[in-house]
């Protein structure tokens, strides 16, 4: 083995090891790395300077404030009010309360940014309405964590935002707005795959629709929403950069979740807070030591030999499409989100670039094949948390998923092959 070979072999050994006997993540990126630099006889103190180098970014100041901004919101009283919201849209339909569930997880998504966050809170509420109306429980549940995943195209997504730092030069509210259409057509999808099945399984409409509650139901939930439209159109008209959009937003989701909705007091801020704490602990220390691993796979042209090994298998461009999108959702099924969008990302980027596809198109693509993998098994973080807020065995909610998978990759192939649904967007207001 060449001197060469030995330091990336013991990087990532190392690495897959530790994931495949289920080691924190965060420590698994850095003792790698630590063991990659010692094979190289690099001194240690270069891990230090790689920590601190991979979390002094302006552009991630936005993260924390986006974070904090999805747990005060999330927690002021919203969830109910875009309930009511989504059923006065949707609810009509046969399957209603299925889609109430998928265009609540669309209005909360923008809110919260997390698919967990969005399982926790909705499901909490919309499961147990949906089983007391006659749907299947492994049904609402499925429902749910599928849906949840429209958070993280929707923006403001602090997933997003690390996207953009890691892949460099990427415009922050041009990966906002690409997020929009997407979002949507996952929802769509979604809700097509539900009507099939609702109407397969005879469950239950809900009311006739109305204008007059829709109308009402919105200005309700108007301020709620203006949080969204605050950073998106703040950041993409150039009003303020995305980490002041969420200053700003923080701000605003306080005297909102306080002050006009109530669903706070302040020992309830303080509580919140202590709680983004824990999330932001775990955020920074990814982003840090995977700040270290990205180093040594620099250091040791691991981006250029993998986009050689892969250009190698295939030079069509589809074929080299569909080897992405399967690589991150392989990677999705044993890793969590955060690491794959930043230890892929410098791999995988400059492949897809080759082959024609928009960085900003490939933002969405990772960030879809990455919420996949939070449904997917033996990592699938809000397949965890679904089945623990629906009370129900693991095994039985993937096989009630199995349909919505497929709802999933067909969406994730249309955003693959057709650039114009992530860029039209952007292109039009972003230029």
């Amino acid at each position: 083995m060449s001197a060469e070979t030995y330091p990336i072999v013991v990087l990532l050994a190392s690495f897959f090891i530790m994931i495949m006997i289920r080691f924190p993540i965060a420590y698994a990126v850095a003792l790698s790395s630590v063991f990659c630099l010692l094979s190289q006889g690099l001194p240690l103190t270069t891990i230090c300077q790689q920590m601190v180098k991979g979390i002094s970014s302006f552009s991630l100041m936005a993260v924390p404030f986006f974070i904090v901004m999805g747990c005060l919101m999330g927690t002021g009283g919203i969830s109910e009010k875009l309930i009511a919201l989504a059923n006065a849209c949707v609810g009509w339909m046969r399957g209603g309360m299925a889609m109430v569930n998928i265009v609540a997880s669309y209005f909360f998504g923008g809110i919260s940014g997390s698919a967990s966050a969005d399982t926790a809170s909705l499901g909490s509420l919309l499961i147990p309405m949906m089983v007391d109306q006659g749907y299947d429980a492994d049904f609402s549940t499925a429902v749910t964590i599928t849906s949840s995943c429209e958070g993280l195209l929707v923006p403001p997504s602090h997933n997003m935002v690390i996207y953009a730092t890691t892949a460099g030069g990427i415009s922050v509210g041009s990966l906002f707005l690409a997020g929009y259409i997407p979002g949507a057509l996952l929802a769509g999808s979604l809700m097509v795959g539900s009507y099939i099945i609702a109407v397969k399984r005879n469950y239950p409409k809900g009311d006739k629709f109305s204008v007059g509650n829709l109308m009402r139901q919105l200005s309700v939930s108007f301020w709620a929403l203006a949080a969204v439209l605050i950073v998106v159109f703040g950041v993409v008209f150039g009003w303020f950069t995305a980490t002041e959009s969420a200053a700003i937003a923080v701000i605003y989701s306080l005297i909102v979740s306080v002050y006009i909705y109530k669903g706070l007091d302040w020992k309830g801020v303080w509580r919140v807070l202590g709680d983004c704490i824990d999330t932001l602990s775990i955020v920074l220390i990814l982003i840090s030591t995977s700040s270290i691993f990205g180093y040594c796979l620099t250091r040791l042209h691991v981006p250029d030999l993998a986009a050689n090994a892969i250009t190698g298998v295939t030079r069509n461009p589809v074929l080299l499409a569909l080897l992405l999108n399967l690589i991150l959702l392989i990677l999705g099924c044993i890793m969590d989100m955060a690491p794959i969008i930043l230890i892929a990302t410098p791999i995988l980027l400059p492949i897809a670039t080759s082959i024609g596809i928009d960085p900003i198109q490939f933002g969405i693509i990772v960030v879809l094949n990455c919420g996949i993998g939070l449904l997917t098994p033996p990592v699938g973080a809000v397949l965890f948390i679904g089945s623990a807020v629906a009370k129900l065995p693991m095994e039985k909610v993937v096989k009630a998923t199995l349909p919505f998978y497929l709802c999933m990759i067909v969406t994730l192939l249309l955003i693959t092959f057709f650039p114009a649904i992530s860029l039209w967007l952007p292109n039009l207001l972003a230029g």
